[in-house]
């Protein structure tokens, strides 16, 4: 992603946003459909985080939506609650990289299945693209570490 949209920024921001949380929604029906007898617990979180990651795309969807409307001037209070957006995306994708991580390491069924293994690698490559994205804009840093996470669940995005 480019860095000279100048007042385009929040736009080209919830852009990558609205693209990287529908590719990560449609990553999880991918999983579930290549891996035949994943364990029921792996098979929820996911249909969990499907629902998650879909509320977070129609979010980014509104928020351009609304930025668009706002014209040449974004409001600071618009503009803050945008970035407070991003901040919850990054982190709901960290945490989706992490419930990848552990179906790779930890399901038998993908234990069994060498493309499943290629897939996940693909998927969290692509997630930590994005978590890429979202730390340079929120901290002018990269870094693809995730923090160590075991909740499962999906967080659905409250806007405060």
């Amino acid at each position: 992603m480019q860095f000279y949209y100048g007042p385009h920024m929040p736009l080209r921001v919830l852009d990558e946003i609205e693209f990287w949380k529908h590719q990560e929604e449609e990553h999880t029906v991918v999983i579930r459909e290549l891996v035949s007898g994943l364990e029921a617990p792996y098979v929820e979180a996911l249909k969990k985080w499907e629902e998650a990651l879909s509320a977070a795309h129609q979010h980014a969807v509104r928020y351009i939506e609304s930025v668009v409307r706002a014209g040449h001037y974004v409001p600071e209070q618009l503009h803050q609650q945008v970035l407070h957006f991003v901040s919850y995306c990054l982190e709901q994708s960290l945490q989706f990289i992490e419930l990848c991580r552990q179906i790779k390491t930890r399901s038998k069924a993908v234990s069994e299945n060498p493309t499943a293994k290629v897939v996940l690698d693909h998927i969290i490559r692509e997630s930590e693209y994005f978590v890429g994205i979202a730390q340079l804009l929120l901290y002018g840093t990269y870094s693809t570490s995730a923090a160590s996470r075991t909740d499962l669940s999906a967080p659905l995005y409250d806007e405060k």
